[in-house]
């Protein structure tokens, strides 16, 4: 069964309390980001670009069966890791359950505290992208 937007937040909260400092959590952030299957290079242009990141990321979607899934990619190992983990949370679920999640995780497991203003701020212009093609949708 399709697991919903909820249970894949409460199994990252569960996986990041186990990690016991923001060593390990970077660490394990940047271990999802090589997990990232291959982007394609035709895909890395201005039209799937997120804006307001200081390092590139790029966020294709495809809708298949009435769902959205995501293709993404960043040229650094946190930003891959924090778009990798959005991904996880968004591919898969329909444009509306998308549109209309809250993104509880973030707080939760500390990315808002521990990441750097300009970091902070590409996060969230990554879920304003990601919630923008589901709008679109």
């Amino acid at each position: 069964m399709k697991r919903n937007i909820e249970e894949i937040q409460k199994e990252i909260i569960s996986e990041f309390s186990e990690l016991t400092d923001w060593e390990e959590k970077f660490q394990y952030l940047i271990e999802l980001g090589e997990e990232l299957p291959k982007f394609p290079d035709e895909k890395r242009t201005e039209e799937y670009l997120v804006p307001g990141c200081q390092s590139r990321v790029w966020v294709a979607p495809k809708l298949i069966e009435g769902r959205l899934e995501f293709d993404a990619d960043s040229d650094t190992a946190l930003t891959k890791g924090l778009i990798a983990i959005l991904i996880r949370v968004f591919s898969g679920q329909s444009p509306e359950d998308i549109a209309n999640a809250s993104l509880s995780f973030i707080e939760e497991v500390g990315l808002a505290k521990f990441l750097s203003i300009s970091r902070r701020n590409g996060l969230f212009s990554m879920v304003q992208k990601l919630k923008g093609y589901a709008e679109k949708a």
